[in-house]
């Protein structure tokens, strides 16, 4: 059965707010250095948000999937930069990631791309 792309993302949101609230020293270090990892430099936001998509997929954590296909495709990313993005992480993977981009993955990105236009 798919999984809901876009209600493990309203999920994590939430998750992110209840650990602000739970710690909330904790929280505003982390945005911050996700901040300034994710700032424009040598590689652009966009490069940056099929990176994180890559590593999300690679260790296999569906709240990561989601938030970085969504971000990326918010960033400029196609789908068929993430769809490259996939296979890359695929070929140093192997089988586990494969069954991640084969459900979670291309559900993320069927359930984000319209609403970029993708």
């Amino acid at each position: 059965m798919p999984k809901d792309a876009k209600a493990i993302l309203k999920e994590f949101q939430q998750g992110v707010g209840s650990w602000s609230d739970a710690h909330p020293e904790c929280m505003p270090a982390f945005i911050e250095l996700s901040k300034s990892a994710m700032k424009p430099g040598a590689l652009d936001v966009k490069t940056k948000e099929l990176i994180a998509a890559a590593v999300g997929l690679s260790v296999r954590c569906d709240y990561c999937i989601v938030h970085h296909v969504y971000e990326a495709f918010k960033a400029g990313a196609t789908r068929k930069e993430l769809i490259e993005t996939a296979c890359v992480t695929n070929l140093m993977g192997g089988g586990p990631v494969f069954t991640y981009t084969a459900t979670l993955f291309l559900d993320a990105i069927e359930a984000f791309a319209p609403e970029f236009g993708k």
